[in-house]
């Protein structure tokens, strides 16, 4: 636990949403499909077809897939196919969350503070292995935010709060016992993993030299944040591979 100090990070004020939701506001509403899979993406003539569940089929001069690789290999196919050290690659690119325990604990005031802590914790023992000060910019929403131990998944949620608040205590006394809302996220769901989450050499592929090419002639291209070659798995990963892929269309243009 450290005493109080100014460090160099940022809040966007309404939170990271903000920005999808500044973005969304920039397309016409009708273009944005929500809970829509693609489950194939097939060339055709000069464009690109891609069914999505229940058979529709939309044409595109050029597709951007931005979902974790190893996705991409469990649940879209392609016609032709990718090349064989592509197809290889996508299942062995670990998805930058996956597997990770993530939780929230929120407060009425950040009493913490006014002990002149800044909320920032690191831990070899206990559940809490990493923690922040999630105070949100407008400075009425008070709280931590941080990672739990891999094993705490095997617990149930309200064990896992529990454990939370007993550590916790232990560092800033009784009043962390009365928090207004605590939630915790496991990282396995269908959106971030594609079978086994174990993979032997962790993060190895982000940024591989094979994401920064593009397929089916210049029209398929691949810009989730693993494909990165700077800050894979980030927020910032994600903008830098959305810039390269536009420069890379625009050329052509």
């Amino acid at each position: 636990m450290f005493r109080h100090r100014k460090i160099p990070s940022y809040r966007v004020v309404g939170g990271t949403q903000m920005l999808i939701d500044s973005l969304a506001s920039k397309l016409v509403k009708e273009n944005i499909l929500l809970n829509t899979k693609a489950v194939s993406i097939n060339e055709f003539n000069n464009t690109l077809q891609v069914q999505i569940e229940g058979g529709e089929i939309f044409e595109a001069d050029k597709v951007i897939i931005c979902i974790p690789p190893q996705l991409i290999s469990k649940s879209i196919s392609f016609k032709p196919g990718l090349p064989s050290e592509l197809n290889n690659l996508l299942p062995n690119v670990q998805t930058w969350m996956a597997g990770a325990l993530k939780f929230t604990v929120e407060y009425k005031s950040p009493f913490w503070r006014n002990l002149g802590y800044s909320g920032m914790l690191y831990s070899h023992a206990g559940i809490i292995t990493e923690m922040y000060d999630h105070t949100n910019y407008e400075g009425n929403k008070f709280g931590f935010t941080g990672f739990l131990n891999g094993g705490a998944a095997s617990y149930s949620k309200d064990t896992r709060e529990e454990f939370v608040l007993k550590q916790l205590q232990e560092l800033f006394g009784q009043e962390v016992l009365n928090p207004t809302s605590y939630f915790d996220k496991v990282w396995t769901d269908e959106f971030v993993l594609a079978g086994n989450q174990l993979i032997q050499r962790p993060h190895q592929n982000n940024g591989h030299h094979l994401f920064q090419e593009n397929y089916m002639g210049g029209k398929l291209f691949f810009g989730a944040t693993e494909t990165s070659v700077t800050y894979p798995g980030y927020m910032e990963g994600a903008v830098t591979a959305a810039n390269k892929i536009v420069e890379k269309i625009t050329e052509t243009l």
